[in-house]
Formats: structure tokens, sequence, C-alpha cells
């Protein structure tokens, strides 16, 4: 579309923008209200007229499209008055500052028949293209997190804070690799140069796939920096476009050894891509969408899909701990009418804010829902949720995205790792050790159409028992005091004190250790020794075993709320 595009704004970024649109033969008129910009623009772009008047710049017939390269307090009106006069539309980030802006011109836009654009030019980096295509392909395996650094000492805004000035890029390009909108996002940051406006944030996203991501912005910070990282089960792909190789693959692995991840480093491969200015790409899109009418990579739908999250990060940032135990929280309005793929799901930034008479702790980002018991000491950590009428012991730890349902019994010094979820019907004694993503039943043959609340059945884990990462515990099984369950076992029956279970399904595989060692076969006397302590074990009946060196028929040290005596009471109900 030769000479049909009009520039709005002739700044910093405007120039590259009018620059790129010249290149691609687009141009044809610049506006800016700083006539002293007029000398600048008629020299580098002498065919290109120069107005201080955006109206006759949306009054000439020839200009079919407008790209706005203005201040982000103007995006909204500016972009409304190109559309309401037939024009396409390439806005710069963000589309608006509010989503009900954003959700206004994307309906005007429906309704006009017009293209609308965002300028989220990351996604148009070579590099970026690149990457994507490898996560839809599988090269990197299952995307597990994702993070992002964009640092430097830059230009400080007063009309918008670093959030919405540096984030959006990349927000855009998280979103557009996971293919999800995350549900849950919590944003912590600080003013320092003005302290109404924030220059540091850090924002941080879960998403429905349990893919964990942040984004940690800055203008205060003493080098440059922009980096992506995405991490997968099979590889872990870095972009950085500060660097020379600007995508880098690296081949890590984790290795079990002695029932141990070890990490194997790689030496990183570099991935081949195009050398191409990622505005020109940018603006060459556009300029397809305009005359071919598709829809663009990063439409105004795309654009609303980031204002949602910044709007949530936003909102968890005007939250900070300590300053309510309200629920605070961002919904989307229902679909926009008459448009595809209308954005209409729930994003939440809800957290609660632990009682400063509490005794124990719990991150901001989880939940816990009273009444209920939760012992001095213990520990909650990210977006973990413990429902009511739930209770737990003392100096308990439960990492990130675990779940305790309603009615569990947790005792003391339990240690749950990321993604345990613990369902209604379990008993939990003391001193027990749940290895990330292991699993407890609770119905033996779940349907969702069938609702079986009324048959749960219980599951009793004795003190000190382990079990291993994405192990399985079918319901209506009690595992033995001290009993070790390797990893990725299926547990379908009870097992005795020190048993070692491994296998699918699960085999008693030998003895354990109170102090988790596999013991040896035994000696003539039929003693096998503990390496580490030097406590003496004997199978004094067949299956039956003993620590020789301790009594273990004498009462738990204390009458504890979940111990033996009261799983007795609790298995009759």
């Amino acid at each position: 579309m030769g000479g049909n595009v009009g520039v709005a704004g002739f700044g910093e970024w405007g120039r590259n923008v009018v620059r790129n649109f010249h290149a691609l033969g687009a141009l044809r008129a610049i506006c800016d209200v700083n006539a002293a910009r007029r000398g600048a623009a008629r020299a580098d772009y002498p065919d290109a007229a120069f107005t201080t008047d955006y109206g006759a710049l949306l009054a000439d017939p020839a200009i079919r499209a407008v790209a706005l390269a203005t201040p982000a307090a103007t995006h909204c009106a500016m972009a409304k008055l190109a559309l309401e006069a037939g024009k396409d539309v390439l806005v710069e980030k963000p589309l608006a500052l509010t989503v009900t802006d954003g959700r206004e011109l994307v309906e005007l836009a429906a309704r006009r028949g017009r293209i609308l654009m965002v300028g989220h030019v990351l996604r148009y980096h070579p590099a970026v293209v690149r990457l994507k295509r490898m996560v839809e392909e599988g090269a990197l395996g299952r995307l597990q997190y994702l993070y992002s650094n964009r640092l430097n000492l830059g230009k400080i805004r007063a009309e918008e804070n670093i959030l919405w000035s540096f984030a959006p890029h990349d927000v855009s390009v998280m979103l557009d690799l996971l293919g999800e909108e995350p549900c849950a996002v919590v944003c912590r940051g600080g003013g320092y140069v003005r302290p109404s406006v924030p220059d540091v944030t850090m924002s941080q996203f879960l998403f429905p796939s349990g893919v964990r991501a942040h984004i940690f912005v800055s203008w205060l910070h003493p080098f440059k920096e922009q980096r992506l990282v995405v991490v997968g089960s099979e590889k872990m792909a870095v972009f950085d476009d500060t660097a020379d190789r600007k995508l880098v693959v690296y081949p890590h692995r984790l290795e079990w050894k002695d029932r141990v991840p070890t990490a194997v480093k790689m030496a990183g491969e570099p991935v081949e891509v195009e050398s191409a200015e990622p505005l020109r790409e940018e603006c060459r899109h556009f300029l397809e969408c305009v005359e071919t009418r598709q829809r663009p990579r990063t439409d105004g739908e795309e654009g609303l899909r980031v204002l949602n999250v910044l709007e949530a990060c936003q909102r968890s940032l005007e939250n900070p701990a300590g300053r309510t135990n309200a629920e605070c929280g961002m919904r989307n309005a229902e679909p926009s009418a008459g448009l595809p793929g209308g954005s209409g799901s729930i994003l939440h930034s809800a957290f609660r804010i632990p009682h400063s008479e509490r005794d124990f702790f719990v991150h901001p980002t989880a939940v816990v829902d009273e009444p209920c018991e939760v012992g001095a000491g213990t520990k909650i950590w990210h977006f973990s949720h413990v429902m009511q009428g739930a209770r737990i012991g003392e100096r308990c730890v439960f990492g990130q995205n675990c779940f305790v349902a309603e009615g569990v019994v947790i005792g003391d010094n339990v240690k749950a790792q990321n993604n345990v979820s613990i369902y209604t019907g379990a008993w939990i004694e003391d001193d027990v050790f749940l290895g990330p993503s292991c699993v407890l039943i609770n119905v033996t043959n779940p349907r969702a159409q069938v609702n079986r609340h009324a048959l749960y059945e219980k599951t009793l884990l004795r003190r000190g028992a382990t079990i291993g990462a994405n192990a399985t515990i079918l319901c209506g099984v009690e595992i033995g005091r001290y009993a070790f369950v390797a990893a990725g076992a299926v547990v379908a029956k009870s097992a005795p004190d020190y048993a070692f279970l491994m296998g699918v399904p699960a085999r008693q595989a030998g003895w354990m250790s109170r102090h988790g060692h596999r013991l040896k076969a035994p000696d003539g006397e039929g003693i096998m020794t503990c390496p580490e302590s030097g406590y003496r074990y004997k199978e004094v009946a067949p299956g039956v075993l003993r620590c020789l060196d301790l009594d273990e028929e004498a009462p738990l040290p204390k009458d504890l709320a979940v111990g033996a005596r009261a799983y007795d009471e609790f298995k009759k109900d």
C-alpha cells in the first residue's frame, strides 16, 4: 500500500516507526503536536507531509491506516478517533490503560470492520518466532517454568509505571508461548523516584496447566538486561536480546543417583535465526493485514488479554502485604459481543494475608480458609490452599501449589513438597515426608457424573513414613511407621512398619531403617544394622520388623491429637 500510512508521534520511538514505514514505502504523513520537530521530519522524509493537527491527519482520504506512537495515556482516545474515521490502527503498547477502555476499542473496531493491532514488538522478533515454533514442535518437552527480566537504567516516566511500560511485551510472549491465561497473579514493587509511580516490580503467575512464571522489570538497574528463559522437561531455552547469540538451547537433564536428583549440565547450542529488525517485521505484518484483511498476530483481542493480566497485577501491586485481610481480585466482564474468541475468562489475583497474631507463616499467595487449625511454626508457601476444617500440626512445611482438603488431619513436622494434594480421608501422623507431586487417592472408582462424597475411603500414613516423588497411594490402605515408598510407585495394599516398597504395582523389596537406609541381608543371627545410626533390626515374625535398640511398644512421647488412639476412633467413624 504505497504511501497510505500516517504516523502520529515523532518522539524517540515514533522516529523508529516512521523510519520503518518509510523503508516499506508506506509513509504518507507525520503528525506531532511539537512543531519544533517539523524541521527534522522534513529533512529526513521530505516526501511526507507534517502536521500538528491530528484531526487533519485523519481527514486525509488518502490515509488508510494510522500508527500511534504517542504516550500511553493517549492511546484509547486517539485510537477511537482513528477507528471512527474509518482508519485501520496500529497502536503501541499498551492498547489502553484499563480493560474497559481496551474492550471499547476492540468492539468499535469489530463494528466498523477495521484492523486493530497492538505493537507488541517482541512477538515479531525472529528469535521469539523461532522459540514459539520450537515450543509447538515439542523440542523443549513439557513447559514447566518461564521467567523474564527486562531491566535498564532507562527513561523514567510519570504517566505510567514500570509495569505498564516494560512488562506488556513479556506478558504477550508468555501468553502466546503457553496458549493460556494465568489463573492467579501476585505483583510486588516499589516507587523510589516518585513514591506513587513504581520503578521496580516482580510479577508471579500461575497458569491452569500448572506452569509458573515471573516477570521482573526495572528502570533503576545498573545494566541492561532483556532475557527470557523457558524451562522445559527436556531442554531449556534462553532468549537474550542483548547477546550476539540471541537464542540458545541448553539440553541439561536430571539423573537420579541413589534416589537423589543430580543435574547434568550440557553446553549451550545456539539456534540459527534470521537477521531482521523486529519493528520492521511488525510494520510489514500490519501492512499485510491492511491489504488482505487478515487478523493480526497481535490484534486488539490479544492486546485485551495482555491488559487483563496487567490490570490484575496492578490490583495486586496496590494491595501490599499487611494492608488488608480481604481477598483482592479482578474479573473480566462477559465476552465481547460479536467478537470471536471474546475474553470471558476469570483472572484472579486473590490472596489472603495472614493475621498478625498467627504464630505460623502463610505466603501472600496462599489461601487458608477459616475455621481450621494450624500449629505453631508451620509454613505454607506459594499458591497453596488449606480448606476449612483441616487440622495441621506444628512445624510442618507445605511447598508450592499444595492442597489440604476439609477434614484432613496432619501431625507435627510433616514435610509436603511442591504439588502435593491431600484429600479428605487422609490421616497423616508426625514426621511424614511427602515427595513432589505424590498422590493420595480417596475414591476407588471416581466418576465426574457420580457423587461419591459419602464414599471417601480413609488412608493412614504412620509416623515417619516417606512417600517418594510421583508415587500414588490408593485409598483405604495403611502405610506403616518409617516405611519408604519409592518414587513413582503405586501402592494398592497396606504395608508394615519399615517396609521398602517399589514398582507398579508396588511390592515390598526389603526393609528400611528409621534413618532412611535400605537394610542389607541379615547376619547369622538375623540382625540387620543401619549404617548411619547403628541401630539393630530383626524380623521377629514373618513381615514384622522390630528395632532391637528402641522400645517399639512404648507410648509416643506425648499424647498427640493425631496419635494412634485418636486414629482408632477415626477409623470407627
